[in-house]
């Protein structure tokens, strides 16, 4: 998967909104963020496109760290609800299934929020 299918598909998703919320600060200029119900599900920073960090179960986070190359610590988040996955060593079908496991995670936490 490359940047512009990972757009794509995040962009594919009900209701999602992408911005550049911290194009303000410093070397945030370039990080695409993927919004759910106004909150994060999905950013990438376009200087390194390779990584993409994405909310996930915090137990999955820890297997997926163990046993895969492509996962790892997402940058400038908390590790323990947040994976920072290599784009160009996933499978795409697996990258799918995690962008769109972070856009449920979300989706369905704001949306209870809502009610």
């Amino acid at each position: 998967m490359n940047i512009e299918e990972l757009r794509t598909y995040c962009l594919s998703l009900e209701t999602v909104e992408e911005k550049f919320p911290f194009a303000k600060i410093k070397g945030g200029e370039s990080v695409l963020v993927f919004y759910v119900c106004n909150h994060m599900f999905a950013m990438v920073d376009l200087d390194d496109s390779d990584i993409v960090n994405i909310k996930c179960q915090p137990e999955r986070i820890v297997d997926l760290r163990e046993h895969c190359e492509w996962a790892g610590k997402a940058s400038h988040m908390n590790n323990k609800y947040w994976l920072g996955m290599r784009l160009s060593g996933v499978p795409d079908d697996t990258a799918k299934e995690l962008i769109s496991n972070s856009y449920s995670i979300v989706k369905e936490k704001y949306r209870k929020k809502k009610r």
